[in-house]
């Protein structure tokens, strides 16, 4: 069994070891296609699924990594949508039911990172539709991570 769920792995950007052996990388989409400055984008996660419902059972994992989409606006076909996905218009309760999940497959004692960009919702949005606050976390410029722990 592996530990570690990135809920939305999207490109795996932020891995140092984007085969990670101890991860299961998981989004709704499977994506490879050339950005707009030359850049190969694959998106090729372990499964398929939508992180407002996980096909994981309770408790399974240590740790969970939960960076969604956090743009409303951006072209359809525009570089930001292909690499980051789009919210959609049910975002807030999307953004629920996706804490939820993610809180479900995380073991007791387990970990929660969530990152989030601060680029057209705010954090505070955020943190208003969620029953679980932040141990701690960091800023940089508009990005923010935050741990949650069950």
């Amino acid at each position: 069994m592996k530990r570690i769920l990135d809920a939305c792995c999207g490109s795996r950007m932020f891995w140092f070891d984007k085969d990670c052996q101890d991860a299961v990388f998981m989004d709704n989409r499977m994506l490879q296609t050339k950005l707009c400055d030359g850049r190969n984008l694959v998106i090729q996660p372990d499964i398929v699924a939508d992180f407002r419902e996980i096909p994981f059972e309770n408790d399974m994992f240590y740790l969970v990594v939960f960076d969604p989409p956090h743009l409303m606006k951006a072209g359809q076909n525009s570089w930001l949508a292909q690499k980051y996905g789009l919210l959609g218009e049910n975002w807030k309760e999307d953004i629920k039911q996706g804490f939820y999940e993610c809180m479900r497959v995380l073991r007791p004692n387990g970990v929660l990172v969530f990152k989030w960009s601060e680029e057209q919702v705010m954090t505070g949005q955020i943190l208003d539709l969620i029953d679980h606050k932040p141990l701690f976390g960091h800023r940089r410029g508009k990005t923010i991570f935050l741990v949650f722990m069950k």
